[in-house]
């Protein structure tokens, strides 16, 4: 009798996705350029970035706004990442759009956005990819990551 009782309490608690949906409050401090980036200081730290979190079932959108929207919109064309929530881990991304050379390789830069949600309270990292057009000349930008950490809250729901 208690076999099934545990096996359907232990799957009650495994639950579906958490409602990630709300407007946060964001901090990212920059850590490891394996990129290379022009003007990354390792350290440095951005406060109060606002993204608005939407969600519907496990189709997730972050539309960061402010200053930070610019920034984005300029290094990788646009501004909010996609993606998806898979119980409390949100797995985000914003594949590059504004093409740059280095030599004879056209470079774009993706990001993903790497979190999990505990209550009302987001963490998790922020990384910068290139991503060429496979010419010989994007070798050295292959594989490549630059990351941020990032954490911050929304208001209690």
């Amino acid at each position: 009798m208690w076999k099934p009782l545990l096996l359907l309490a232990s799957l009650a608690a495994c639950g579906g996705d958490v409602d990630a949906e709300g407007t946060y409050s964001i901090n990212v401090t920059n850590r490891e350029n394996g990129c290379n980036f022009e003007n990354w200081n390792i350290g440095d730290v951005a406060t109060n970035i606002e993204v608005v979190i939407n969600q519907e079932g496990d189709d997730v959108n972050a539309d960061v706004m402010g200053g930070t929207r610019n920034v984005l919109d300029f290094i990788l064309g646009s501004h909010v990442f996609n993606g998806k929530v898979d119980g409390n881990e949100l797995d985000l991304a914003i594949i590059g759009t504004r093409p740059f050379n280095m030599g004879n390789c056209t470079l774009t830069v993706d990001s993903d956005l790497l979190a999990e949600l505990d209550g009302d309270v987001l963490t998790g990292r922020i990384e910068y990819h290139y991503h060429g057009n496979d010419n010989s000349d994007c070798a050295p930008y292959d594989g490549c990551t630059t990351y941020q950490d990032m954490n911050g809250t929304r208001p209690p729901q």
